[in-house]
Formats: C-alpha cells, sequence, structure tokens
C-alpha cells in the first residue's frame, strides 16, 4: 500500500510576477529598433534580421531568484506564466500595433505571433493572459531542421524492414515539425517514508524428478524501513490534456516523454521571438491537476533513493510508502520537440496516430511506425521452425 500526506499548507503566497515587464506588441533589436527578429538555427540566440546583431535573453532561473536552495522550500510557490486558467479566456488575442496603430488578432491556440498587415511588423504577446498560452519561460531549439531530419531518417530506416508497405512509401521525414510543448516544471522539499521487507539467500537447491525440477531458496527476512528527507529538482510534468492521454489504443503520446530530460536551467525567460517558424501547443492543466501525478513521481523517486540504501541480495519489497511535501516551486516552460506524425488506416476504418518525437536540445529520438503483421509473423514462425530444427538435431546427437 502507498500513501501520501501534507503539513498543514502555510497561507498562499502571491505568485512570483515573470512577465518581464514587456507588455504586448513590439519586440525590437536593442541595437537599430527593428521588430524583424528571429532565433538563430543552432543556438540559443536571437538575431536582428535587418543589423544582423546577436543576443539571448536572460536565464530564467537566476533572473528569477529561483536558484535558492530547493531544500529550504515552504509551501507552494508559483509563478504569474503559471496561473490557473480562465476557462472563459478567448484564444483570439487583439494587440494594437505600436508602429501604425493597427489592430491585429493573434489566435493563441497555435501561435504567439503576427504580422501586422499595414506595416509588416511582427507583433508578439510578451505578457501572461488568463488562457495559459504564454509560459513563464522558453527552452529554445538547438538541433536544427537538417539535423532533426536525419534523426527522424535514421529511427525510420533501422525499422524498414517491418513496416507497412504503404508507409515506406508515403514517408517523408522532412515533414518534421519543430513544435513547443507546453510543461510544468516543479522542485519539490519532501520527506519520504518507507517500510517493507528485505532478504537475504542463505541457500539453493533443486527440487523434484528428473522432467520437472525445481529451483528453491531458503532466505532470512528482515523488517526494513527508511524515513529521510530528499529533494527534486525541476521534474517536468505534462501540462497538455491532449498529449497526456496515453490511451494506447489511440496513440503513442508517451514517446514525447521518453525523450526527456531537457537541460531545462538553460530555459530562457519568455520571448516570443524565439518562436520564428515553430508552432506552439497551449498549457491547458493547471498545477492542482497535475499535482497527482506530480506526487506519484516523486514518491517513486522517494521509493529508488531508499532502495539505494539496502544491501539485499534478494531485493527489498517495499509494503508501506508515505509522502510528505514540504514545499514546491512551480514554472510553466515551452520545450523544443520536433515530431513526425502519421496516421495509420486499420481495418474497420479506425485510424491509429505514430508519432517519432526528436529532443530539439540533444537529439534524442523516439517513436513508432506501423509494422505489417503478416511479416513479423513469418519471421516468428521461421525462427520458430529453425530452433525446433535445431533442437531436434541436438536430440539426434544423444
Amino acid at each position: 500500500m502507498s500513501d501520501t500526506t501534507n503539513t498543514p499548507p502555510d497561507p498562499p503566497a502571491p505568485p512570483t510576477d515573470t512577465s518581464n515587464a514587456k507588455g504586448d506588441g513590439l519586440t525590437k533589436c536593442p541595437r537599430c529598433g527593428s521588430a524583424e527578429i528571429g532565433p538563430v538555427p543552432g543556438s540559443d540566440l536571437l538575431r536582428c534580421s535587418f543589423c544582423r546583431y546577436e543576443w539571448s535573453a536572460a536565464n530564467f532561473v537566476t533572473s528569477v531568484g529561483f536558484d535558492s536552495p530547493i531544500d529550504k522550500l515552504n509551501g507552494t510557490v508559483t509563478t504569474t506564466g503559471g496561473a490557473d486558467i480562465d476557462a472563459q479566456a478567448s484564444n483570439l488575442v487583439t494587440l494594437k500595433c505600436q508602429g501604425c496603430g493597427s489592430e491585429v488578432v493573434v489566435n493563441t491556440e497555435s501561435a504567439l505571433q503576427a504580422r501586422c498587415h499595414w506595416c509588416r511588423q511582427v507583433l508578439s504577446l510578451q505578457t501572461q493572459i488568463p488562457n495559459g498560452a504564454v509560459p513563464d519561460a522558453v527552452l529554445p531549439f538547438r538541433l536544427t531542421h537538417e539535423q532533426a531530419v536525419e534523426q527522424v531518417h535514421r529511427f525510420a530506416n533501422k525499422r524498414r524492414t517491418f513496416a507497412l508497405t504503404r508507409f515506406k512509401k508515403e514517408f517523408v521525414p522532412e515533414n518534421v515539425l519543430g513544435v513547443y510543448m507546453p510543461y510544468l516544471l516543479v522542485d519539490g522539499n519532501a520527506h519520504g517514508s518507507v517500510a517493507g521487507f528485505g532478504e537475504i539467500k542463505t541457500a539453493q537447491y533443486l527440487r523434484g524428478p528428473e522432467n520437472n525440477r525445481r529451483t528453491y531458496y531458503d532466505a532470512d527476512v528482515y523488517r526494513v524501513t527508511r524515513s529521510f528527507d530528499f529533494t527534486v529538482d525541476d521534474l517536468t510534468i505534462e501540462s497538455s490534456s491532449s498529449r497526456a492521454n496515453q490511451d494506447t489504443r489511440m496513440n503513442t503520446n508517451n514517446v514525447i516523454n521518453t525523450i526527456l530530460p531537457f537541460d531545462t536551467k538553460n530555459a530562457v525567460t519568455w520571448d516570443a521571438s524565439y518562436m520564428g517558424d515553430y508552432t506552439s501547443e497551449k498549457r491547458d492543466l493547471n498545477i492542482d491537476q497535475v499535482t497527482p501525478v506530480a506526487r506519484d513521481q516523486m514518491l517513486s523517486i522517494a521509493r529508488q533513493k531508499a532502495t539505494e540504501t539496502t544491501d539485499y541480495n534478494r531485493g527489498v519489497r517495499w509494503e508501506t510508502e508515505q509522502l510528505e511535501l514540504k514545499g514546491t516551486r512551480w514554472v510553466a516552460v515551452l520545450l523544443p520537440v520536433w515530431l513526425y506524425s502519421y496516421y495509420e488506416k486499420k481495418p474497420g476504418g479506425s485510424v491509429f496516430l505514430h508519432y517519432i518525437a526528436v529532443n530539439g536540445r540533444t537529439g534524442e529520438t523516439m517513436g513508432s511506425i506501423p509494422v505489417s503483421v503478416p511479416k513479423l509473423l513469418l519471421v516468428a514462425l521461421t525462427i520458430g521452425t529453425v530452433l525446433e530444427g535445431v533442437a531436434l538435431a541436438i536430440v539426434a546427437n544423444f
């Protein structure tokens, strides 16, 4: 059994202001004043399209003081970017162009920038709004499109033998898209308590008739308890309900989480100029909605830490587990993912969504491709026949 407990919470502190005082509208080059700003491929820099000046936004953690010791956290620390989402907030946001005064509409469902149709200046949404579209921080893409294409191509190539013929014909790795995915990062100051039984093997022997022998063990059994403080740094939690849907009958969403971790300490304060030609998804889960997931993962960390302190050669079976959260600190962030998707049409008209995901920082790649079941069965039967033939040959030799 497992359990989680909390000390009485302190009164909630006001959220840390991470709006960086930019407002909305024009973000201008600090050298020439141009609004034509975009990311530099392969780096964390921004570049002005006119004067070619390059710079980087400030590191998020240090700029808001979130580099303070995690073991001193008490209560829940939140940010303006991680504030609860207003269900009534519209996805359509109107920005007033500071260049010519025109009004420009941005659909925050998939974009956080738009170009003024009159003066052509780029307008960006920089201030947090109550629909979850604007985070506290962003981790820029490091992997270029060409590098992502190569990663996707290499991943699929290793699996071509069993891939569906239709997939091989329709596979175009150049269609991989750069997407900023929404996550909540949480630091945790916690106390874990676990109890169970550990076993040390003292003897091993065989019993039973020749044709049905079994291995048995003797072991000394010990009661084991552990109680300790620990901290968790930048635990990465999915904050999009559509991506958190892990229904394996319909999709392979979980492959996106298998490309973790990201170097989140290098995230910079939010600047929509990093969006460039990339798309984005919007956070639609609040902190209280993802807290149970965070607690379960922290409890798993506690269990692992406790196991590492034991030395029972037959292992430990934990039967009770408790987690006390003394303090947490939450940050809303967009993380870079290169994504290739493919819809497999199954017999009967149903579809299954496959993904190949590439970490936009490290190049770590994971995914799934549609396979031909007859090919797999043929190989399995062939291997089975070969093994059966080998076994008969061995018996004949005896």
